[in-house]
């Protein structure tokens, strides 16, 4: 299974040129914790929901601070490509919640923490089902 099967499409972006508020109604009106920051189609940046209250609001910015102030740069990404082995390491040695997942450099799609999650459930799901068919005693008709 590859990266691009779980990921969340299609990715919540706005321009770089955005303002904090403007991002900000897009994360309240597509109900996410992030945006992906885009020049031309072109990952620049990631900006989350910490972000604004960390970044903006707590060093006294206003609604009108650009993202491209408040983003976060060195993304940390997964290519549509990659394998989940792949992008669970990538979790786990990043320590972050969201990925943006990249086609020749565009982002295409979102993995997330939980969407890894669904996957582990599935797969648990998948596994005893059938044990737990054979444990469990036929019923009389």
């Amino acid at each position: 299974m590859k990266a691009a099967d779980l990921m969340t499409t299609p990715p919540v972006t706005v321009d770089v040129g955005a303002t904090a508020f403007d991002a900000a109604q897009r994360m309240a009106r597509e109900a996410v914790g992030c945006v992906l920051v885009t020049l031309d189609g072109r990952l620049c940046g990631i900006l989350t929901d910490r972000d604004l209250a960390l970044r903006g609001l707590a060093l006294g910015h206003g609604p009108w601070q650009p993202v491209a102030d408040l983003m976060t740069t060195a993304v940390t990404t997964v290519d549509t490509d990659d394998d989940l082995d792949s992008a669970y390491r990538t979790f786990r040695v990043s320590g972050v919640r969201r990925i943006p997942v990249l086609d020749h450099g565009r982002p295409v799609g979102m993995l997330t923490v939980d969407d890894l999650l669904r996957d582990v459930v599935q797969r648990l799901f998948d596994l005893l089902v059938p044990v737990s068919a054979d444990a469990l005693p036929e019923t009389a008709v």
